[in-house]
Parts: C-alpha cells; structure tokens; sequence
C-alpha cells in the first residue's frame, strides 16, 4: 500500500478508472449496453442454478458443475460490471486503493476458478463419453465434491498470494488506470517501486493456472471427438460435434484471451488491444455460457418447461379464484 511519504513525492490515496472516457459520446450508449448484459448474465446464470437445485432430474455430476460455474459468473459478473456502471451514470470514475485491491483479489480469484472448473467439467464429458462403464465409479457424490471443493481452494491460494504480493507496492506518481475495472498489470504500472520480481511470480501463477487446465481441456475434447467418430450414428455424431464444437469455441476465448493479456510479453500494441481482450473474458463469456452449456441442453429446456407450466398454472388459478 501507498506510504504516508516518499521523499518529495505526494502518496496516491486513490486511482481513477479510466474506463471507455476516451467516448464520451458512447457513455449512454455502453450503459444501456452493459446494462442489459449484466441484467442478461445475472438472470441467465441465477436461473441455471434454481433449475439445478429444484429439479431432481438435474442432480447429477455434470448439472452440479454447471451449476457451480453459473454461480460462479454470477459473482463474476458482479465484481466487475456495477463498478463500470455507475462510471458510466454517475462519471465518477475514482477508486480508493484498498477498494481496487479488494475488486482485483475477487476478480483474480473468480478467474481462476473457472479455469480449473471448466478443466474439471471437460474431464466429466471425457469420463462420461469415452469410459462410461467407470463414470458412477469416478463421478460420484465424494469425488464431485473434492473437485469444486479442491477448484475453490486452489484457486483462493493463487488469489492469497497475489493480493499479499500486490499489497507491498507503493504508489507515490500517476493514478490513472487505463482499464475499466483493476487489473493486474494497469495497476502495477503505477507502482513507484521495483516490480519485476512480483511480474515475475505472478506471470509463473497465470502460467500453472491458465496452461495445464487449458492443455487438459484440450486433451479431453480431442478424447471425445475421436469417440464421436466411432458412433455409428450420423444424427449422433452431428448431435455431439455441435455441442462439443460449442464448448470448445467458448473455451478456447475464455483461456486464448487470458493467456494473451497476462503471459505475452505487454508490447504497445498488445496493451492498446488488452481492454478489448478483457471484454471477452470479463463480461461476453459469463453472458453466453448458461446458453452454451446449459440451455441447449435437452433436460434443462424441460426441467425449464416444468418451472414455466407450473408458474401459469399458479397464475390461472389465483385469477380464478380472484
């Protein structure tokens, strides 16, 4: 944190998020833009979760991890957008430095997570398509809890030490962030002190945390792909490469984008191009993975049929007894 002096230099107290200000003829237009994603993200992800959790045709490994990544976006989401919303309304774009390290502990923490979860979730599809007779014995209850248990621990751990390392830093000469909410490396920029060796660790973090759950991702779906091709099937096979090509289209943005903005080496035009990049894995992949993953799925469109019949059915009968 910002020492109360540093020699003849005034110590920043708070930053300034600059955000998309470089638009402002845009600044209503993005709100109601981001708001709308926000409220579609939030009532998306909310939903997966309370089909999950009512339905009983739903209890089972696969809608257990949907269910905990559409928990995860949620909070996700929610880290991150209501801070750029009310930039965008109210223009007031500062943050205190204890706040902007609070946004980045949550944000660094809900990142990782889901690059372990979605490893986990692409290692059920592998288990469940390709070794189906072992699935009960390897996905039951026990195991499907250490997994998210062991993803939400891990990815705390990754979280604990940055947010420790990012704490040593001072802060005494600019304090404009070119971001729209605080990321690592912006707010690093402003540090006074030497940061290469932190840089150091932290780019050795984002490597074991992005690249193994990536490369396994990777494997399992190159597994399942070659079992396609076995299916006798053609409606089958057209049925699995559609879903298979889905996921790994989301996937491979949502790791591609992070691997990008925090393993390349920041070059001018790579730093000009890692607000856009930061888009995609901050505020388009919590909007699209309930329709990716969930709501195409046949047991979900029933389990949300269910949900809606019984809804109307409540409504006719209170207007009928009204």
């Amino acid at each position: 944190m910002a020492s109360p002096e540093q020699g003849n230099q005034t110590a920043v107290m708070e930053f300034v998020l600059l955000g998309f200000g470089d638009l402002p003829e845009l600044q209503p237009l993005l709100f109601l833009l981001f708001l709308a994603i926000y409220l579609a993200t939030v009532a998306g992800n909310l939903l997966i979760v309370v089909l999950v959790v009512s339905d009983q045709h739903l209890h089972t490994p696969m809608y257990f991890f949907l269910g905990n990544l559409s928990c995860l976006e949620t909070c996700y989401s929610s880290t991150i957008l209501p801070r750029l919303l009310a930039g965008l309304l109210t223009g007031d774009r500062t943050v205190s430095i204890p706040a902007c390290l609070t946004q980045y502990y949550f944000f660094g923490f809900l990142a990782v997570e889901e690059c372990y979860l979605l490893a986990v979730m692409s290692y059920d599809r592998y288990v469940a398509i390709c070794k189906p007779l072992h699935y009960a014995a390897r996905m039951n209850g026990r195991s499907c809890l250490q997994l998210a248990a062991g993803t939400w621990l891990g990815s705390s751990l990754v979280a604990d030490i940055t947010i420790y390392l990012m704490q040593q830093l001072t802060f005494c000469g600019p304090h404009e962030i070119d971001h729209f909410f605080c990321d690592f490396i912006p707010v690093v920029k402003l540090s006074c002190g030497d940061t290469r060796r932190m840089e150091f660790v932290t780019t050795l973090l984002a490597a074991v945390c992005t690249l193994p759950p990536f490369l396994l991702t990777l494997a399992t779906y190159v597994c399942i792909i070659s079992t396609i091709l076995r299916m006798p099937s053609t409606t089958g096979k057209r049925k699995a490469f559609s879903t298979c090509s889905s996921h790994l289209t989301m996937v491979s943005v949502f790791y591609g984008t992070l691997m990008v903005v925090y393993m390349l080496p920041q070059t001018d035009t790579l730093r000009a191009l890692n607000k856009v990049f930061s888009v995609f894995y901050t505020v388009l992949t919590p909007l699209a993975n309930p329709l990716i993953y969930s709501l195409r799925n046949t047991e979900v469109r029933e389990a949300l049929g269910k949900v809606l019949t019984k809804f109307s059915a409540g409504r006719r009968a209170q207007t009928f007894l009204l």
